[in-house]
């Protein structure tokens, strides 16, 4: 079964989509897709809807989030083999775990805003996992029963903000994440809620990013180092799993700060990433920074502007 939000930012409607492709409104049924809606039994009354008895929506309808009322976005780093050998490093004991605020989150087909000061906009396609029944502690032979259904994520980071501060002309082993992460519009989430009963093996789908057509990431979902059922099992030892809570389960290679040279996003530019069985989502980068910062961005010449190399090291494995 494949979930939707549509319409204004806001004032998002559920709605499923039929065996052909079209959007049914269900919000007769249900009030929205979030929190009980996305326990087993409330799914299954969902399933049991017949699609033909629901109004259809305008095809040209906006999308909204996927998901509503997500509690927190559990994010993963360094979570594929072929990242790590780009890089050079050796794969962590745990993962690298951060949250993302919910106030990044934002429909699968709208604008990506480029915060004041930004100069360094990353993309990260990744395999979102969607909470169903909550636990804490889980193990990992049962993390699938928590499972309510998956999407697609971009996790978008400036990476201008989160790499080592300099100070006193040496760069600090500071990890800023949270400053790089949390933008609004860093998080869409869609352009479906795909049920977990729809994906018979999450590590078994191709996951792929392109800009302007061109395409950056192209790998499979079975190159993670630690599986979906791993890290729900892993995550939830450190924190209770909500209904409705989002783990972000890492992203290939092929990020721009990976690339050689290092590239990152402009104005104008368009973003399309898919996974397997779960859609697309695109993305246009919107210059929409105030006047004011961006004609200073303008007046700064490069020998202005410091250039830290990024410290993949440091990074992920803060000094003390």
């Amino acid at each position: 079964m494949k979930l939707v939000r549509f319409g204004e930012p806001g004032r998002e409607r559920p709605g499923l989509i039929d065996p052909a492709g079209r959007i049914r409104d269900i919000s007769g049924h249900i009030s929205d897709i979030g929190g009980i809606a996305l326990l087993p039994d409330y799914l299954t009354a969902i399933e049991r809807a017949s699609p033909a008895n629901l109004p259809i929506v305008d095809p040209g309808v906006r999308l909204g989030p996927c998901v509503a009322s997500v509690g927190k976005i559990i994010g993963i780093g360094l979570n594929y083999s072929d990242l790590l050998d780009a890089i050079e490093m050796e794969q962590p004991d745990e993962p690298a775990m951060f949250l993302k605020a919910t106030s990044a989150i934002c429909g699968p087909n709208d604008g990506l805003i480029l915060p004041e000061g930004s100069k360094k906009i990353d993309w990260e396609v990744e395999l979102g996992v969607v909470i169903g029944r909550p636990g804490s502690h889980i193990a990992g032979s049962d993390a699938f029963h928590h499972i309510a259904g998956y999407c697609i994520v971009n996790d978008y980071s400036e990476r201008n903000y989160e790499m080592p501060k300099r100070v006193g002309g040496l760069a600090q082993d500071i990890p800023q994440w949270t400053v790089g992460k949390n933008a609004d519009s860093f998080a869409p989430l869609g352009p479906w809620l795909v049920t977990a009963d729809e994906i018979a093996d999450p590590q078994a789908l191709d996951i792929w990013l392109e800009i302007d057509g061109h395409r950056h990431q192209d790998s499979h979902t079975s190159r993670m180092t630690f599986s979906v059922a791993e890290l729900i099992s892993r995550v939830s030892r450190y924190m209770s799993l909500h209904t409705g809570d989002v783990i972000m389960t890492g992203t290939p290679y092929g990020t721009g700060i990976s690339l050689t040279p290092e590239t990152y996003l402009r104005p104008g530019q368009v973003v399309r990433a898919g996974i397997s069985g779960l859609g697309e989502q695109c993305q246009t980068v919107d210059d929409l920074r105030p006047a004011q910062g961006k004609a200073e961005a303008k007046g700064k010449s490069a020998a202005e502007t410091p250039q830290l190399e990024y410290n993949w090291q440091a990074i992920y494995t803060p000094s003390t």
